[in-house]
């Protein structure tokens, strides 16, 4: 009786302890389970703080819309703060430089002829909160859909533009009346204000990529460069011609001049020979008759004899007398017969 007992009793400690330790085991977990809610508490806060904050990166826009109308446009480069999903979203707009061209379009020239032009643009969204929505509201921020609708834009801005150059004004053997500048500048006034107006779109840069002549543009603009050159060889040749007859008029004036002024010279050189041949004759008169007359028949025969004459004359009458009776011979003085 007594072992049983003891052994009962000890069961019932047994069953003592046991209910004991069941009790410990399930107070035990309670602090754990505290931080277990706590940590995940922050966890969801940092979600909702992270959801909340929106980063906008250099060269892009961000538009944030409520219930899926634009509330406000971020441009600043940064972190900035919304609504979580599904109260707010983010939109991101690319405000990089983009390029687009036209392809290859067949316009007319002021003076009715064809012309096969390419032009590109530069463009980018405007940075400013209603270029920005402009853009949306036209193409759904679709690039794409955006460069399609600016290539038929300045399509149409091409042959407005054409018509109001002439052909010789784009293409041109003269560079200074090439006015592919002027072109250029007439299609960016066509679509800068359209681009800007309906989808807020900067245009930074317009220019002509290619330029072609059809077939039959290509023989008249050739008829019409050789007609130039010739007008030009024409005009050129006249001045010349107008030039050379200007310097040889020059050249025959003062020829004159100097032909008259060597004709006065010779005149007064000529009778200032003749003053001293005279001088020169009264003196050899003076001083020997028979030789001055000498003298002056030979400058008569000079005179009268030249290659070409021919003359029958009486050798003994004079001047030619002379050649067969020769010089006379000389007289004495008489002062000298008296000082003999």
């Amino acid at each position: 009786m007594s072992h049983a007992h003891h052994d009962h009793s000890d069961d019932h400690d047994c069953g003592h302890d046991h209910s004991h330790d069941h009790a410990h085991d399930h107070e035990q977990p309670a602090g754990p389970v505290w931080r277990r809610f706590l940590l995940a508490a922050l966890l969801v806060l940092a979600m909702l703080a992270t959801a909340c904050f929106v980063q906008v990166r250099t060269g892009e826009a961000t538009v944030v819309t409520r219930f899926g109308n634009p509330a406000r446009v971020l441009i600043e480069p940064g972190l900035a703060w919304r609504w979580p999903v599904p109260f707010e979203a983010t939109v991101p707009v690319d405000l990089r430089l983009r390029t687009t061209s036209s392809g290859l379009q067949d316009v007319g020239t002021k003076d009715g002829l064809r012309i096969i032009v390419q032009a590109y643009i530069a463009w980018q969204v405007s940075a400013d909160p209603q270029s920005i929505q402009r853009f949306m509201r036209a193409v759904q921020n679709q690039p794409d859909e955006a460069a399609r609708q600016i290539r038929t834009l300045v399509g149409s801005a091409l042959e407005t533009s054409a018509s109001g150059f002439e052909l010789a004004d784009l293409v041109n053997v003269d560079a200074s009346r090439v006015r592919i500048d002027a072109f250029e500048q007439r299609l960016r006034e066509q679509i800068a204000r359209q681009l800007a107006d309906t989808y807020g779109v900067s245009v930074v840069q317009v220019g002509i990529e290619r330029l072609t002549l059809p077939k039959v543009t290509l023989e008249a603009t050739v008829d019409r460069m050789r007609a130039e050159r010739e007008t030009i060889a024409t005009e050129r040749t006249a001045e010349g011609k107008r030039k050379a007859a200007e310097i040889r008029s020059a050249a025959e004036r003062d020829a004159r001049i100097l032909e008259a002024e060597a004709g006065v010279k010779a005149a007064d050189i000529q009778a200032q020979s003749q003053v001293q041949a005279a001088q020169i004759y009264a003196k050899a008169y003076a001083g020997a008759p028979e030789l001055y007359n000498l003298l002056r028949s030979l400058d008569t025969l000079d005179n009268l004899v030249n290659p070409g004459t021919r003359l029958v004359l009486r050798t003994d009458a004079a001047p030619f007398r002379v050649l067969v009776d020769g010089p006379p011979a000389p007289t004495v003085s008489r002062a000298g017969r008296e000082h003999e």
